[in-house]
Parts: C-alpha cells; structure tokens; sequence
C-alpha cells in the first residue's frame, strides 16, 4: 500500500472526528501518533485501534510535548479546538489560547521539524449567518462569535505559512458533521445526536423555530475522506476547501428520517428559535472535487441509521457492564 509506513499526528485525535480519522488512517496503512490533553476527548473514541496507535496525553501549546509528538511526522492532521461558539463567548481568552494560539505553535513547530504538510480542521462558522447558497470559497468571511474568528485566523496563518515558507497546508471548512461516537450529552451538543438520543428514550424532539431552517449535514466517514485525500493532493495546498455533502435538509426533513427510521411517529415539540442560529446551510463542493477529489458517498438517512445503530450498541454495552 503506497501509505505503508508514513508517520501522522492527529492533534484532538481523542474527540469524535479525530477519532474516526485515526481509524481511517490506520485502515490506510498510516502509523498514527495523537496528541491530546483529554480534556473533551476521551480514549473510548480509540478503542479501536488503541493498540495501533500512539497517545501523546499533553497540551498543544507545550513545546516539549509538540517537539516529541512531531518526530519523524510526514503529514499533521490538526483537529484539537475547543469547538463552541457558546464557550467562545463565554471564554474569549481561553478559546484564543487553544484555538489560535495552539495552531500557530504547531504551524511554526511541524515546519521546523520538517513536517510535509498540515491539514487544518476550519468551520462554516466562519461565513457568519447570511452567506449567499450554496456558499463556495470565495465567499468573504464574516465570523460572528470569538470561536468562528479565531478559526479564520487559524485558517490565514495556514495560507500564510505556505505563501512565506514553503509549508503545504489545506483547510477544511466543515460544515455540521455527524455520527457514531458523537456525543449528546454535551452542553454544545448537535443536533443529530440530541434527536437520536431523544428518540432513543422516547422522549419528544426538541425543536427551536419553525425546523424549516436548513443544515449540510455530513456524515464522518465522508469528513475523514475528505482528509485522507488532503494529505496528498498536490493542488490543494495552500486552499481552503468546504467539506460537506453538498445538500441542505431542513430540521423537519431531519424528524421525518427518525420517524422512518424507527418505525414510529416521535413527536417534535416546537420552542423559540435560539438567538443567533444560522438560518440556512449550504456549501458548494466544485472546489473540494476539483483539487481534492472529494465526492460525499453516505446519504442522509443512511448515516442516521448507522448513527442510531452505533448509539443502541453503546447503550447495550453500557448496560451490560452495569453502568
């Protein structure tokens, strides 16, 4: 396999798409070294491959730890964030530490340690709440909350490391991912798994406005393609590319899916839309097929289903070790 051998970092390797991307490298033929300070992650997400894979528990501003993790490291896929907007706010300070701060010492520390490249996990967050649909690229970023700017600088500094020194970096700008091991207990929970738990327990759907306002949804394993073809493509470095499925569904399409699903009429009960919800979501992809390749292959209702099925064999599991 052309991979076999090649040495990654996966920074946030511990939380849910640094997870799946572990086990996507793994599969690929990668060696995998993760650097994470578990504090939102957890090693459950590595379960898995936890035998195959190299866990760095530390702080992504410790230079030690950095200069350790990045030993004879190819490719760095950064995923470790505090990713929430609401904790952004509330901690403008704290946030700019990890999210900027952290990214800027890891730049500086990969290229110094002769890393090819660096894959950045960006966000939406930074087209703000009215971008034109579907929004491509080139649309200008107008970041409304400390995490969405603090993740466009990240995505600057990258553009910028590449156009000074010469060091390959891509940014995806993920819209709203999903999936199994995504968790739903969080204060900052999504909405796929706060629906699938709620259904779960039998309880009513929670839905904030109308549910006419509408999400990309992209299921995981599509996110972690998406970086796998990152690390190689030679025209994408330097770009900032959107990783989505390309398609927007509204929370009422969303409801009607779990209700197929389970073969039962869950009930949605309708409260005030949230201060400061985006209306709409839609990316366009030309740019992530032209120099990435990239094509979203799980559809919606597909991926839900694997959701709830990944979500019923952990409650099965958590039942029978008595918890």
């Amino acid at each position: 396999m052309e991979e076999q051998g090649r040495l990654a970092l996966v920074t946030g390797g511990a939380g849910f798409i640094g997870g799946h991307l572990c086990e996507g490298l793994v599969a690929a033929g990668w060696q995998v070294r993760v650097l994470d300070d578990l504090s939102s992650g957890s090693e459950t997400n590595l379960a898995e491959v936890a035998d195959r894979v190299d866990l760095i528990e530390a702080d992504l501003c410790d230079s030690a730890s950095l200069a350790r993790a990045l030993k004879g490291v190819q490719v760095v896929f950064h995923h470790a964030a505090v990713a929430s907007v609401v904790r952004s706010v509330a901690e403008p300070q704290h946030t700019h530490r990890v999210n900027l701060t952290g990214t800027l010492s890891l730049l500086e520390a990969a290229r110094t340690a002769g890393a090819r490249r660096l894959v950045y996990a960006a966000s939406a967050s930074v087209y703000g709440a009215t971008p034109p649909l579907p929004t491509s690229e080139s649309t200008p970023a107008s970041p409304a909350s400390p995490y969405a700017l603090q993740k466009y600088a990240g995505e600057r500094y990258c553009g910028l490391y590449y156009s000074l020194y010469g060091f390959e970096t891509v940014a995806l700008r993920y819209f709203n991912v999903y999936g199994p091991r995504q968790d739903p207990a969080s204060d900052y929970a999504a909405v796929i798994p706060c629906f699938a738990r709620a259904c779960l327990a039998g309880e009513d759907l929670t839905v904030y406005g109308d549910g006419e306002q509408t999400r990309d949804f992209v299921m995981v394993e599509d996110a972690v393609r998406a970086n796998l073809k990152a690390a190689d493509a030679a025209s994408a470095a330097g770009t900032v590319c959107n990783v989505a499925a390309g398609r927007r569904s509204s929370l009422n399409e969303l409801v009607g899916h779990f209700r197929a699903l389970l073969g039962t009429e869950v009930a949605a009960r309708h409260e005030a839309p949230r201060v400061g919800d985006v209306r709409d979501s839609h990316a366009c992809l030309q740019r992530a097929r032209d120099l990435l390749g990239y094509e979203p292959r799980v559809g919606l209702r597909e991926g839900l289903r694997q959701t709830l099925a990944a979500m019923r064999a952990a409650d099965s599991a958590s039942a029978c070790m008595g918890r």
